[in-house]
């Protein structure tokens, strides 16, 4: 496959000399030529008194198409400017006298002729093949429903089934063929529906998006911005361009920025740090000293940045930066927005730190510091020109980093509001663009305890992508959670490349997107941008990239908890074992299957099954079956027997646990005055549940359904790292979420 570069070139050039934005259909005529995209033939004339010299019945048949060509109008069905009409002289001399008495007062540069193409004007018929450049990931290239219902038919597909999306530094072939067979309008397109014949072999429509990959690759967005071919039809059992809207760049192309993040080792484990901003009363930079030294940094070379002091808490003070007795790994700014750019511009000047926290916001913004803030940003760019590369800045507008190989914590919220994670270190590293998010979700998830725990704020200068970029390299980590609110200028390219290489190797990235409307979309000309909005490209490229998306904040917690819990099970298949003691709870199992199947259970495990029910004397009451009902009669060691059972049957691949722990055959609450229950005793549900998950190498989810009066048991199961859902169908959506991960990294 390969395009005429050189004539799109020459296209592209004589647009922009006449001052022309967006090329004219003609143009983009001759560009789908160049690329070698099918259009139909087609003849131009500047103003009906010209139709004299055409001959029109060598487009052939008996319809035409008539279009105005002008540089005013990009959407030409929208202001008439498009007419279907006989194939002889009067009826187009008439169409076309209609435009240009109607469109007159437009800059109108003639009429294009067009042979009328046949096809069945159905879904999957009409498709759009758009190109655009985004501003987080480089250009995009995007295949979809097309035609005048194009924007509707977007909104009402099922999302992930809408549009697809691809990179072309990131897609490879596979990649597209796996999103037709996802897209509703490429299932439509190449698949045989009630015994007719696909409209079109899937190979035609991965080599168009190839061409206009090799476009993007090409042009974009030095020259072109965006381009688009709506609606794109199969005709003829061909791929057939109508329409083509193209608009132009202008002349460069953004350059990632480059930093020296190999250096990130001196802000995650620094050696020697100092803070600025302490005070001897509790405020951020106070708590934050005391987080160092509570985490056990080396008070020795923890210094502080504050005249007329000797020393404060234990650690020595210098009267200013320059007093410094050493160039520290870490320095940490907790001062005003107005005093950080002269901090920073002395640091950086004077080379006193490799790498910078800064905490407040608003910095570049203040009136009145406009030559400081110049200064500091001269300063720094000067620093990376040099052998130096100066240091690496986290910030501002954050809460900074926990990093628990680094001995430190400059999340200033009081230990008495935020109690510290404590026992082993989960595989864990969370990068969060908001620190309100990343502690809100610490507090929800305090059984979790993080790696690295890092909050980005404004993105200065260290980007969400620079973090992974560096920590992929980190093979202690098996779960990236990320929370993104906005990448900085091609960091969602430098995202994608770092989340491939995780992936591809069995680990796990979890991205919630925020931000999700697509205010940029509205000032385009393109349907392509309205239909692929900023949150649609970064989730599909995401999916392509092996992240698992989160829907919802909610969903995101569940996740990051249910990846953390189950790293290292076996989810080899779909067939699920469901055991509950409540009716209504396997009828959810049933509803929520999703991906899932129960199979019947072979002849050894119902053995052992029926074998448990007499010794429990509830043989009479619970059958064998998939889902199992046992009813609110068994008791916590038969419940642990059936689970075992269930979960060691050959044709199990992964299992729910469904706990409706109300009934009094259960030890399912914390002692008290008025019964014998105690979640502590090693006979409890909860003991034999977490025992059997360190015991188990398959995955498996517990549901406990009931209110609060029973959050004890569910913080006994999530202590014993078994991950606990509070709804059936919830557990399920988010455990097909899981397997669906596993399988994609198996193959």
């Amino acid at each position: 496959m390969t395009i005429d570069a050189g004539r799109i070139r020459s296209v592209i050039a004589s647009a922009r000399g006449r001052g022309s934005s967006a090329l004219l259909e003609t143009e983009g005529l001759e560009l789908l030529a160049a690329l070698g995209i099918p259009a139909p033939a087609h003849l131009f004339v500047r103003s009906s008194e010209d139709l004299e010299a055409v001959d029109t019945t060598a487009l052939g048949g008996d319809r035409v198409v008539v279009k105005v060509i002008s540089p005013e109008i990009l959407h030409k069905s929208d202001v008439g400017g498009v007419a279907v009409v006989a194939n002889d002289r009067a009826a187009i001399r008439a169409a076309v006298r209609d435009m240009e008495t109607r469109l007159g007062n437009r800059s109108v540069a003639g009429f294009t002729i067009n042979q009328f193409a046949r096809y069945d004007a159905s879904l999957g018929s009409e498709l759009i093949l758009g190109l655009r450049w985004t501003e987080d990931f480089g250009p995009v290239v995007t295949l979809g429903a097309g035609g005048i219902y194009t924007e509707f038919l977007a909104k009402h597909f099922r999302p992930g089934r809408e549009i697809g999306v691809f990179s072309p530094e990131t897609t490879c072939e596979a990649d597209v063929r796996e999103a037709l067979g996802r897209l509703a309008a490429g299932k439509l397109a190449t698949t045989s529906l009630r015994g007719q014949a696909p409209r079109i072999d899937a190979g035609a429509l991965v080599d168009a998006v190839a061409r206009f990959t090799a476009l993007a690759r090409e042009f974009a967005p030095q020259d072109i911005v965006e381009a688009e071919i709506n609606p794109l039809v199969v005709a003829g059992g061909r791929l057939v361009a109508l329409d083509i809207l193209v608009k132009l760049g202008k002349g460069s192309a953004p350059e990632r920025a480059s930093r020296p993040i190999s250096k990130l080792h001196h802000l995650l484990q620094p050696r020697s740090a100092a803070i600025i901003g302490v005070s001897e009363k509790l405020n951020p930079g106070r708590i934050i000293l005391n987080n160092l030294i509570r985490e056990g940094f080396d008070t020795s070379r923890l210094y502080v940045v504050k005249p007329g002091s000797e020393t404060i808490a234990g650690c020595r003070c210098v009267p200013d930066i320059a007093s410094l007795p050493e160039k520290v790994d870490l320095f940490i700014l907790a001062i005003s927005a107005a005093q950080t750019p002269q901090a920073v511009t002395e640091i950086v000047e004077g080379r006193r730190a490799e790498s910078i926290i800064v905490i407040p916001g608003g910095l570049e913004e203040k009136a009145g510091t406009e030559d400081i803030v110049g200064r500091m940003r001269g300063a720094l760019a000067a620093a990376r020109a040099s052998d130096w590369q100066g240091p690496l800045i986290n910030g501002g507008n954050c809460l900074g980093v926990r990093s628990l190989p680094g001995r430190y914590d400059t999340m200033f919220i009081p230990e008495y509001k935020l109690p510290v994670p404590s026992g082993e270190v989960s595989p864990l590293a969370f990068i969060s663009q908001s620190g309100a998010f990343a502690v809100a979700r610490m507090s929800k998830l305090g059984v979790l305890n993080p790696k690295y725990a890092v909050t980005l704020g404004n993105q200065m200068d260290l980007t969400v992508g620079d973090y992974l970029a560096y920590l992929k390299d980190d093979p202690t980590i098996d779960i990236f959670a990320v929370y993104v609110e906005g990448f900085r200028p091609l960091d969602g390219l430098t995202f994608l490349e770092a989340a491939r290489e995780i992936t591809a190797g069995g680990r796990t990235v979890l991205l919630y997107r925020a931000g999700r409307t697509a205010e940029g979309a509205k000032a385009s000309a393109s349907h392509t941008a309205s239909i692929a909005g900023d949150y649609t490209v970064t989730r599909e490229l995401a999916r392509a990239a092996g992240v698992v998306v989160a829907d919802s904040l909610s969903d995101f917690e569940e996740l990051v908890r249910l990846f953390t819990f189950l790293r290292g099970k076996r989810a080899d298949g779909s067939r699920l074992g469901a055991i509950s003691n409540a009716g209504f709870e396997c009828v959810a199992f049933a509803d929520n299957l999703g991906r899932f199947d129960v199979p019947a259970f072979n002849a050894a495990t119902a053995a052992r099954l029926e074998a448990t029910y007499r010794e429990a004397r509830i043989d009479s009451v619970v059958d064998v079956h998939n889902p199992i009902d046992l009813t609110p009669m068994t008791g916590d060691a038969a419940y642990e027997a059936v689970v075992r059972t269930v979960m060691e049957a050959d044709n199990v691949d992964v299992g729910i646990v469904g706990c409706v722990p109300l009934t009094a055959a259960l030890n399912s609450l914390p002692p008290g005055p008025s019964h014998r229950d105690d979640l502590a005793r090693p006979d409890s549900i909860a003991s034999r549940l977490i025992r059997l998950k360190e015991e188990i190498p398959k995955a498996w989810v517990a549901v406990v359904d009931a209110g609060t009066l029973y959050d004890p048991l569910v913080a006994a199961l999530e202590a014993g790292r078994v991950p606990t859902f509070r709804t059936a169908d919830t557990a399920l959506r988010l455990l097909n979420v899981f397997v669906e991960a596993r399988w994609r990294f198996k193959g």
